[in-house]
């Protein structure tokens, strides 16, 4: 009699079988397998800087290593670090918060579970905006957070309104809210006074605000506003991976209300006990390397250029507003209703690795796709070269 392992095998958690694939790492994936050919690809689907994380970081972490011992910290995180951060919002925001408020996480991805295990139970209702950044949708999914989703309007800039928050809750009774700004896939800001009406919307309804600004740092016309400045009780979310090129690092923060630290310190040390020693070591000299970030950021803001130019002259012309970050969020229904076969046969075809929209918008996202330009400028000039052919 054979064995049969599949006939065997327990059953896949059905929460895990609601997440949706990472969209734009399945095209990373797919780039790579052309590239593997010996075929030419433009990148330009992921949000990772192409700049090598500052000199001062890279000195830090092998200064670390030769001290002989890489161990465990407080769960916490170091407290030369925390302190650190806690001294960056008074010299970027001029806002007050102790170290002790500050969660050093295994990058903003850990930052959000552990704020979303500590906030929120299974069936809670969360709303988050459309597009907005995909792993949202996805961690809620495996934590069995109900997703309530407020579509951003041209009519309101494309930012999260403190009037769709109280809509929405006054439909069904929300537990938190979840803004991000500058915003992923577009860039798109947030203004002080947004802030200010979000936060307020999500007092009187005693729910949770939870702002992402990982993208901190990463603006053209003007600097972003923490929701801090507004709402004290505001859960924020950063990391190092995109101002200060530290993606493959791991190392984030929260900055949290009293009554959530020790919530969350208990979750990090089952979770992962502590982030990565080095990666913290190296953080605290990166707010040392602004000199070489702002070169970087400089580039960065004429690859933007590049592609605002470009884009209306192949004839994208529909995109939201480009504030921050480092990307185009374009509409594309002159082209395609298929997002994810335009940039499939965009790859193949052309050469050029896109993200279809609908890793951002599942119903609405159909006809947009975004564009990273934290690449080189060589490889936006060439991505626009090639994509202007391919359109025709």
């Amino acid at each position: 009699m054979s064995f049969d392992p599949a006939q065997s095998s327990p059953a896949i958690a059905a929460r895990v079988q609601r997440v949706a694939p990472f969209l734009a790492m399945d095209v990373l994936a797919r780039a790579a397998e052309k590239e593997r050919r010996g075929d030419s690809v433009v990148h330009m689907e992921v949000g990772q800087p192409g700049a090598p994380a500052p000199l001062a970081v890279r000195e830090a972490a092998k200064a670390a290593i030769d001290t002989g011992r890489i161990g465990y910290t407080e769960a916490l995180g170091l407290a030369a670090l925390r302190a650190r951060i806690a001294r960056h919002y008074r010299d970027a925001y001029g806002v007050e918060v102790g170290p002790e408020r500050i969660a050093v996480t295994t990058g903003s991805s850990a930052g959000f579970v552990l704020a979303f295990l500590a906030m929120f139970e299974p069936g809670d209702r969360v709303a988050i905006t459309a597009p907005g950044y995909p792993a949202y949708r996805n961690i809620f999914e495996a934590l069995g957070v109900e997703v309530v989703t407020i579509p951003l309007e041209k009519a309101d800039g494309y930012v999260m309104t403190a009037r769709a928050v109280r809509a929405a809750h006054a439909h069904k009774p929300l537990k938190g809210v979840l803004a991000m700004s500058p915003a992923n896939p577009s860039g798109t800001m947030i203004g002080r006074a947004g802030l200010a009406d979000l936060g307020a919307a999500c007092r009187e309804a005693g729910i949770w605000f939870v702002s992402d600004e990982i993208y901190h740092g990463l603006t053209y016309d003007a600097p972003a506003q923490t929701a801090l400045a507004v709402d004290p009780d505001a859960v924020i979310v950063n990391s190092f991976s995109k101002y200060y090129c530290m993606t493959g690092w791991r190392i984030g923060w929260l900055v949290l209300p009293p009554a959530l630290v020790r919530p969350v310190e208990v979750l990090a040390q089952s979770l992962y006990i502590s982030a990565p020693y080095i990666s913290q070591v190296a953080a605290i000299a990166a707010f040392e390397a602004t000199d070489e970030l702002e070169v970087i950021k400089a580039g960065y803001a004429r690859n933007r250029e590049i592609l605002l130019e470009a884009l209306p002259r192949i004839g994208i012309t529909d995109m939201h507003p480009v504030d921050g970050a480092f990307y185009v969020y374009a509409d594309i229904a002159r082209f395609t209703n298929d997002s994810l076969d335009f940039c499939k046969r965009m790859l193949d075809e052309a050469g050029i690795a896109a993200t279809p929209g609908l890793d951002f918008d599942p119903a609405e996202g159909a006809h947009h796709m975004r564009l990273s330009f934290a690449g080189t400028e060589e490889d936006c000039r060439e991505g626009m070269r090639r994509l202007g052919a391919w359109l025709g």
